[in-house]
């Protein structure tokens, strides 16, 4: 179909910015081998690109609200990635945050008003948004791989490099755009929601998004390090382990997406999170390299139910879809960030075994949330919005008249 289309440009731009998401803490190790950075000081880099972030996140959404900005999609794409470009040059630890903190901006602008024109272009199909979701997992996947690649060979002052799929992402998305605006002047892209706002339910949803956010940016943030130390390995051994964490999210987020047609959002994403416990304390605890197991159920597990909280907070607050789109893609995820550093520090205390512990219990704080959601009815449009179609914009030809 048509549509189909739309989504695969959205999923490969939604690659191409959360790319930047990965590649922060995919740079960790780095700068701490290069700067010589402790746990807690290098763990700082992370809260940089997620503090501006999430307090940013709301704050689109909200504009989102207002006005249409699909301007949005690739501005800050090429933020995303002129941020992270540029966080390797120097040797300022203060200049180095402040790219960073860039780069989650241009992050934080992107997701909210991406997820409302996948909404439009995906028509609340679940499947379809599972697929926008997996195009966000597909780039954390990529991000080791490639600041690897780059940054590897030629240290940090190869950051620059990194620019590139911004630049592709950029680009890709300019026919969404394009016939996004289109449709907005004819007066097709958008409809009105029907039904009340749930904000208490979305209040429980937010909350069990955070913990769940917490879980997953402590894994990423010091697996590639635990793993080197659990597995007595070098950095090849760090750099799998994280592409397994990133590249399960993909297969997370497709399963979600499918089970959502089968059973409702609320039963998948609370048996998710209790499965997610058993995996995080796998990680932590079973030794030997069935440890990349455990790491890719864990990723799997956290990113089920990844589309569909989405879905949910759109659900939940029908009159406020950026709002809810930036809460719940964006805002509870960057707090995610906030508790790196606390982390850090108890690893430099204890050991990061210990400090990682404690992330097998955000799962179950999270099924506690869920226990007493129930599923929403999704709000009828009192206009159907026609499908968003790139399509659409080739010329048709027109009968010639003698």
């Amino acid at each position: 179909m048509r549509s189909k289309t739309s989504i695969s440009l959205l999923s490969v731009g939604h690659a191409c910015v959360d790319i930047y998401q990965g590649a922060v803490a995919a740079l960790v190790p780095f700068f701490i081998a290069e700067r010589d950075y402790t746990y807690a000081v290098a763990s700082g880099i992370v809260l940089a690109a997620s503090l501006l972030s999430s307090v940013a996140q709301p704050v689109f959404g909200a504009l989102t609200d207002r006005w249409a900005m699909p301007w949005l999609l690739p501005a800050s794409t090429l933020l995303g990635g002129v941020g992270i470009a540029l966080s390797g040059l120097g040797g300022s630890y203060a200049l180095t945050l402040v790219f960073v903190a860039i780069s989650g901006i241009g992050v934080a602008a992107y997701h909210p008003e991406s997820a409302r024109v996948a909404r439009i272009a995906s028509q609340g199909s679940h499947r379809a948004m599972g697929w926008f979701s997996s195009g966000g997992s597909i780039g954390f996947a990529l991000a080791p791989l490639m600041v690897a690649a780059v940054v590897a060979p030629g240290g940090l002052r190869w950051t620059p490099l990194l620019v590139l799929p911004a630049l592709a992402g950029t680009v890709l998305c300019l026919p969404v755009v394009r016939a996004l605006q289109q449709k907005e002047a004819e007066g097709t892209a958008a409809a009105v929601p029907a039904g009340s706002d749930d904000v208490a339910s979305f209040v429980k949803l937010s909350l069990a998004v955070v913990f769940r956010s917490i879980a997953f940016i402590g894994l990423s943030t010091f697996i590639a390090l635990y793993a080197r130390e659990r597995l007595d390995g070098g950095e090849v051994v760090g750099t799998v382990a994280l592409s397994v964490l990133y590249g399960g999210s993909v297969i997370g987020s497709v399963l979600g997406g499918s089970l959502a047609s089968r059973f409702d959002r609320v039963t998948v994403t609370r048996w998710a999170n209790l499965i997610t416990a058993v995996a995080i304390a796998g990680v932590v605890w079973v030794p030997g390299p069935v440890f990349y197991l455990f790491t890719a159920l864990t990723s799997a597990c956290l990113y089920v139910p990844f589309s569909l909280q989405v879905t949910l907070g759109q659900d939940y607050l029908p009159s406020r879809v950026g709002t809810a789109s930036g809460i719940t893609l964006g805002l509870t995820v960057s707090i995610g960030g906030l508790a790196s550093p606390a982390i850090g520090t108890l690893a430099d205390a204890t050991s990061l075994q210990t400090a990682l512990a404690p992330l097998a219990l955000m799962p179950l704080l999270s099924w506690l949330f869920f226990r007493n959601l129930t599923e929403p009815t999704a709000p009828r449009s009192r206009a159907e919005p026609k499908p968003l179609d790139v399509t659409d914009l080739v010329d048709t030809p027109q009968p010639t008249t003698h």
